[in-house]
Formats: C-alpha cells, sequence, structure tokens
C-alpha cells in the first residue's frame, strides 16, 4: 500500500514481448496489483509477461484488438473489481519510469486530485531536439486538447503516465471512452464535465528501444474528431443540460452574431465589385454583429478558464 492506499497498476501492452517482462519486475513492491493487459498481441506478449509474473501480477488476454485505451478500461475495471484505492496506467514498452510514480501519486493520495498525469514538457529545454513537425504537432494538439477538455493549464495530453481514483473511475462512462490512442484526450472531456481536479505532474521522457504503433494518417482525423466532438458534448452537458450558464449564451450567441455578420459582409462584397458601393447601413449591419460576436467568444472564453476544476 502508499500512504494507507491500495494500489493498482494498469500496464496495456501490445506486441511488447522484447520489453514487457522487465517493465512488470521495475514495478515498486508496494504497489499491490498488477494487470497485464495483453491486447491480443501477435507475438509471445502474453507469455513473456505470465513469465515475469509475480503473486500480484494478473494477465489478460484479449481476444480481439481493442486499442490501448480499450485495454486500459479492461485493466481500470478490473482495479476497481479488486478494491484499488488508485488506478495507475504505466506502459508495456518501458517508457514511464516507475522511479516517479510516487510523485504522480502524491497529488491524488495527499491533496486531493481525483486525477494526474505526466507532463514531458515542463523545462525549457524540454522540446530541444525534436523535430520541428513534432514540435508543432503537440503544441497545436495541446491548445486543440484545452480547448476541447476545458483544462486549459494542462500541458502533454497525449501523456498516458496517470493515476486516478476508483471513486472518480465509477462516476465515468468507460464504455463510451475512445478506445484508442485518443483515449487520454476523450477522457479529460469526460473528466471536465464531471468536475474532477486535475494535477499536471513534472515527469521527464524516458525512451529506449520500444517503437510506436501511431500511425499519423489514421489517428489524427480520429483525434480531432473526438476533440470537437468532446468540445460540444462539454459545452452541451456542463453549461446547458446540467446548469444554465452565461456561458453558453455568450458562446451561442457569439457564433450567432459572427456568422450573421459574415455572411452579410461576405454579401456587401460581393455586391458591391466595380463602381457600386455599399451604403454606411449596411457597413454597419456587417460590422456591429461581427464585432459584438468576436467579444462575446472572448468573454465565453474567460468564463470557461475561470471555470476550470481546481
Amino acid at each position: 500500500m502508499y500512504e494507507g492506499k491500495l494500489i493498482a497498476v494498469v500496464m496495456p501492452a501490445f506486441r511488447e514481448e522484447k520489453l514487457i517482462g522487465e517493465t512488470i519486475r521495475t514495478v515498486p513492491e508496494w504497489v499491490d496489483h498488477v494487470f497485464v493487459i495483453d491486447d491480443a498481441s501477435s507475438d509471445r506478449t502474453g507469455s513473456e509477461a505470465r513469465a515475469a509474473a509475480d503473486a500480484r501480477t494478473e494477465v489478460i488476454s484479449h481476444e480481439v484488438n481493442q486499442g490501448v485505451g480499450g485495454a486500459i478500461v479492461t485493466g481500470h475495471r478490473r482495479a476497481i473489481e479488486c478494491g484499488a484505492d488508485i488506478s495507475v496506467v504505466m506502459a508495456g514498452d518501458g517508457q514511464m519510469d516507475p522511479r516517479y510514480l510516487e510523485s504522480l501519486l502524491q497529488p491524488v493520495v495527499r491533496d486531493g486530485f481525483g486525477y494526474a498525469k505526466g507532463n514531458r514538457f515542463f523545462a525549457a529545454d524540454s522540446f530541444d531536439g525534436m523535430p520541428r513537425h513534432r514540435l508543432v504537432g503537440n503544441l497545436t494538439l495541446t491548445l486543440l486538447t484545452k480547448a476541447a477538455s476545458g483544462y486549459w493549464f494542462l500541458v502533454d495530453p497525449q501523456n498516458g503516465y496517470t493515476a486516478v481514483t476508483s471513486d472518480v473511475l465509477r462516476r465515468l462512462p468507460l464504455n463510451r471512452l475512445s478506445k484508442r490512442y485518443e483515449f487520454e484526450n476523450d477522457m479529460l472531456v469526460w473528466l471536465n464535465i464531471l468536475d474532477v481536479r486535475v494535477a499536471d505532474v513534472a515527469i521527464p521522457a524516458r525512451y529506449g528501444d520500444e517503437e510506436s504503433a501511431i500511425r499519423l494518417r489514421s489517428t489524427a482525423p480520429r483525434l480531432l474528431s473526438v476533440l470537437l466532438k468532446g468540445f460540444w458534448r462539454r459545452m452541451w452537458r456542463k453549461y446547458v443540460l446540467w446548469s444554465f450558464s452565461p456561458i453558453a449564451l455568450l458562446l451561442f450567441t457569439g457564433l450567432f452574431l459572427v456568422a450573421f455578420g459574415s455572411l452579410v459582409g461576405a454579401w456587401t462584397i460581393a455586391h458591391t465589385l466595380g463602381p457600386a458601393t455599399a451604403s454606411a447601413g449596411t457597413v454597419i449591419l456587417s460590422v456591429a454583429p461581427f464585432v459584438t460576436g468576436i467579444q462575446m467568444l472572448i468573454q465565453a472564453l474567460a468564463l470557461d478558464i475561470q471555470a476550470t476544476p481546481k
């Protein structure tokens, strides 16, 4: 146990026969349960995991590949069944340094946070040596996830080194979470809807011989779709359905005014090409709603930032 809390480690693994054994052996002794989820690997991941297992380790094999999110959900469900207080995710490829596990747990155990995640980009030199396209991609994804999830202070949203309480897991619609690499982003959206406090913990990256299975061309469209749907789901559930908030009024009215002003402006431009000129009234009919709408959207953004669970 860790400070009186029963800890379970969920270890999703897909084709990790070379690394899974050593990863299992590095889990600290005070962890109570280790659930290795072999996500229908075509290699010897399952057998290597069983060979390295000790009394606290259970290997669960999926017959059909469900994706990393699906594997994590399976592990979280098993952690709840075993009575764990906190469920930690550590990938089967050894990227998540167990030396920082206590740092990840401390905000949850001592400070009352419901969820904690690692942040690899906590230092000024964290991006040094990273290719420009990956740098741009990480910054863009961070900004989009901030807007979709409402956790405006979080960085490195794809970091899968996480700790979550069983109480929070019971409140989450686990069957509705995304099953693949967009799992962390989707989970953050649901956590904000439930008003769960989230901590960002500085944990440096650790890379070795692992190979990434992410395919950008197929993952990026799914990720963008999840973020867009997640944003509107959060707006609807948190600011309309459960309590009609000024944020909803400002957002929807602002969007309407911006759209109206843009349409009138486009119509004005189209009908004044050449010798014709637009009247002052027509220009005002376009500009005034557009500017007012922009101001309302900025105010909605400011209120959403203030509403971040703290």
